[in-house]
């Protein structure tokens, strides 16, 4: 493919893309791309993701910007689609942005980065934890998260020394994310000598677990580890008390919304899953909470601070190497510390975070979380 015909075929995607609105910027800011679901059936977590961004550019600019030039937020919808994600990402070259916070769910957030990659163009992560992302020895590409590398083995950790099951079941829902986290925490499970009896896919998208409900009690399994997301494990909680399954259930920061109280109800009582810390909770962070309940948002999602934090690493990315070249600022990342309201944040040459720990929560139906992690 010539590259004038590469360049048509960008037009083109971008030109297709749907609720993608144009924009018109102001020629003194600077652009910082927001892109991430604002609809489809994960779309609260991206509520998360555009609110703690939106929050970061807006404080940053009320203190005088970054080097005397004001952020501008511009906000992209790739609904967690891979190929709605690769529309994005063109889009975003198209539009000129150099400087993204995005995406959210691992299967569009690598396409993605495939084009910022190609085409200069730097993008923080929030919440895309799959260390195949950062594994292929790209420059442009970081996150403010942990790997689920480290999540799988936190939660099979857990499962093994302090849940001490008999009989495990893991689930994934077949995606990247899912499939990739569940896997890990097979292996560590049975690296401790924990033996998985179930290790089975359903499809993203169900809305009856019926026959793998009835699979699990068969196999009298009294623990449910789940790779995926909120809305199918949901509904395979609410399912398995119907149906009587008698067991103990986990699952990662994927399923960490409340939502998943509204669809389980009740059923949700009990769920572990593995977050980021609670940095909403953290006294440090106590005025910056508040900033956030006084707009009507929710400073408790596990993405919200994760993504303010992206926009502090590329504001003080930008003043660290002293320009607004994105390559310039890639290396000025790598190199550097960076204090943020989830820790002082340095990268390693992967662009994954030197440090981050998952930690383990109970869920309870209408009351806060608590944590369960071991001290």
């Amino acid at each position: 493919m010539t590259k004038a015909t590469k360049q048509i075929s960008k037009l083109f995607a971008a030109m297709v893309l749907a609720g993608v609105a144009s924009h018109s910027f102001a020629a003194d800011t600077i652009k910082i791309g927001i892109a991430g679901p604002k609809t489809g059936p994960v779309a609260q977590y991206g509520d998360m993701q555009f609110s703690g961004a939106k929050m970061a550019i807006e404080q940053i600019n009320a203190k005088g910007g970054v080097d005397g030039k004001k952020l501008e937020a511009v906000e992209y919808d790739d609904a967690c689609d891979p190929k709605q994600a690769v529309a994005v990402a063109n889009k975003v070259v198209n539009d000129g942005v150099k400087f993204v916070v995005g995406h959210l769910c691992s299967s569009s957030t690598q396409p993605a980065s495939d084009v910022y990659e190609d085409e200069g163009v730097i993008m923080i992560t929030p919440a895309a934890t799959s260390p195949d992302i950062t594994s292929r020895g790209y420059k442009m590409v970081f996150r403010t998260i942990g790997l689920d590398s480290a999540q799988g083995p936190a939660a099979g950790n857990y499962i093994a020394d302090h849940v001490k099951p008999k009989i495990v079941a893991v689930l994934h829902d077949k995606q990247q994310y899912g499939e990739g986290i569940a896997t890990a925490v097979k292996k560590t499970l049975e690296g401790k000598g924990v033996k998985v009896a179930v290790f089975e896919g359903v499809n993203a998208g169900d809305k009856d677990f019926s026959s793998m409900i009835s699979k699990l009690k068969q196999a009298n399994v009294d623990f449910v580890y789940y790779g995926g997301y909120h809305p199918e494990l949901g509904l395979i909680l609410r399912q398995s008390q119907e149906k009587g399954l008698k067991a103990k259930f986990m699952g990662p920061e994927g399923v960490g919304n409340d939502s998943i109280s509204q669809i389980a109800k009740d059923a949700s009582e009990g769920l572990l899953v593995t977050l980021p810390k609670s940095f909403d909770q953290d006294p440090a962070n106590q005025k910056l909470a508040e900033d956030f309940k006084a707009k009507k948002e929710d400073p408790s999602g596990p993405f919200v601070f994760p993504s303010y934090s992206a926009v502090e690493v590329i504001a003080q990315g930008i003043t660290a190497a002293k320009s607004e070249d994105p390559a310039k600022v890639a290396a000025a990342i790598h190199a550097g510390t960076f204090k943020t309201p989830t820790g002082d944040l340095s990268f390693d040459a992967k662009g994954d975070l030197k440090d981050f720990k998952f930690v383990v929560y109970e869920w309870h139906f209408g009351k806060p979380k608590t944590e369960v992690s071991p001290q």
